[in-house]
């Protein structure tokens, strides 16, 4: 067992108390993965306050020298593939292949960022004669980016790589669920070349740390990825003189039209449902059925959800692996419970697993309800699990209605043949993402990602496309007179 360290002005550090946590294998409780730093509020100031200092400097190097680290960072994370993949298994849960995935995506958001430091530009405006108006874009300074379990290392990529590709200092609390990975993450960009002073690690609890950060009078960026009432929260301590970026929560449709293919529907739904253990912010969590296919495709999506198989992400043929705590699984069978209470059909699954390794493991069945009345909990409030709520629709129109009616945006599909009625919905559902006959899960890396209500505060996209760089930089507008 290994003990970890914060990073902090260029030095390996503990917490200012000497407080630590644990992480844990939630496949398995009784391995520990490390204990790290449970960091006080003085620490964080003393984080930002240390990359502030350092910032300039960073800025100042060349865009070149910017993105040979950030390309360097991506080959040394492809070196280590495997056993960065398994690592993240163990500590967050997902299946191998799907950790897999994920450090390739990382590798690819350094890489896309490694570009982007070269792109970088102004523009020029038509002026008086003799005059020449230019815009030019400058670091912000210090970035604090603060970023969530489910994807631990990929979506703190997308955060710290345009970040430092624009010349900025970065300020990283990882999730304490996945701290290792968060810890792996520094360890590649320091090795690849990025002076240390120009990064810090900060553990601990988000009520302290991350506050302390956002508080922190030199922070001036914060790119946040979580739930709402926590992004509401940094919202409010930001206060008009910091910009920031929320990704926050989804409530995800998928609608099924009469002229679907159900083999298509089938596998459109549980990819985008229990994939990653059904822990991702884009996942589908509602079906909307047209009544004509309701029965059949009900019957066909319980006969899929049943054979899902559950266990170590690190066995072979294992679908599913554990939830990622003891609260995402208490949330869980929580939720399974009011399906019931609520009147819904329980078709399949939500049962708490043990057995074939499964004892000391936070593990779950899939589950799948039909039926719901409009309003029940399952309908309408995120589960972020592996729970599907079913209901009836007559038609678009009804499968819209529906599918607009909860407080999130983020992403929604819908499987058909009708051309024009695809047109219809990517106009009229409410959503950031939409995607037409595949999983409401999955993005492209080189465009743009967020959502429109409770899903963001809707003023920057994630990833690339017009105006990410924008994000985590200041635009000065300069009139040049001879």
């Amino acid at each position: 067992m290994t003990d970890y360290l914060n990073l902090i002005d260029g030095a390996w550090t503990a917490a200012g108390d000497g407080a630590t946590f644990e992480s844990r294998n939630p496949a398995d409780v009784d391995e520990l993965i490390g204990r790290f730093p449970a960091s006080g509020a003085e620490d964080a100031r003393q984080a930002v306050a240390a990359v502030a200092a350092a910032a300039p400097g960073w800025a100042k190097t060349s865009p070149e020298n910017r993105a040979q680290v950030l390309d360097r960072t991506a080959e040394l994370l492809l070196r280590r593939k495997e056993s960065l993949a398994r690592e993240l298994t163990r500590e967050e849960g997902k299946t191998l292949a799907e950790a897999t995935n994920e450090v390739n995506r990382t590798a690819a958001n350094f890489r896309l960022y490694a570009g982007e430091a070269l792109r970088v530009r102004g523009e020029t405006f038509p002026g008086e004669a003799g005059q020449i108006i230019c815009t030019i874009h400058q670091p912000v300074g210090v970035v604090a980016a603060i970023t969530p379990w489910n994807f631990p290392i990929s979506i703190p990529a997308r955060k710290i790589g345009p970040a430092l590709a624009a010349g900025n200092g970065v300020v990283f609390k990882p999730s304490n669920l996945t701290p290792l990975m968060g810890h792996r993450l520094v360890e590649t960009l320091l090795e690849a070349g990025l002076p240390k002073q120009v990064i810090a690690l900060v553990h601990g609890r988000g009520r302290t740390v991350g506050e302390a950060i956002v508080t922190a009078p030199q922070t001036g960026v914060i790119t946040f990825t979580g739930s709402y009432p926590v992004g509401k929260r940094i919202y409010e301590l930001a206060g008009p003189d910091k910009r920031t970026q929320l990704e926050m929560g989804g409530k995800n449709p998928c609608i099924v039209l009469e002229d679907a293919d159900l083999d298509r529907a089938v596998q459109v739904v549980t990819k985008g449902a229990f994939g990653l253990s059904g822990q991702a912010c884009t996942g589908t969590s509602r079906v909307l059925a047209a009544d004509s296919l309701y029965d059949a495709l009900a019957e066909r999506l319980a006969e899929a959800t049943a054979a899902i198989k559950v266990g170590n992400g690190l066995q072979n043929g294992v679908a599913m692996g554990p939830l990622a705590s003891q609260a995402q699984l208490d949330k869980v069978l929580g939720y399974v419970a009011t399906g019931t209470a609520q009147g819904g059909r329980h078709l399949t699954g939500g049962e708490r697993l043990a057995g074939n390794g499964r004892d000391n493991g936070f593990f779950v069945s899939p589950a799948l309800f039909a039926d719901l009345p409009t309003g029940a909990p399952l309908t309408c409030e995120e589960v972020f699990g592996p729970v599907v709520a079913m209901q009836r629709v007559a038609d678009l129109e009804e499968a819209l209605s529906l599918g607009n009616a909860v407080e999130y945006g983020l992403a929604a599909s819908i499987v058909t043949r009708d051309l024009g009625r695809v047109l219809d919905f990517a106009g009229r559902i409410e959503a950031g993402v939409i995607k037409v006959n595949s999983p409401t899960t999955g993005v492209a890396l080189a465009a743009p990602f967020g959502g429109i209500k409770h899903s963001s505060n809707q003023v920057y996209k994630e990833q690339a496309g017009a105006g990410v760089m924008d994000f985590y930089t200041t635009t000065k507008t300069v009139y040049l007179n001879g």
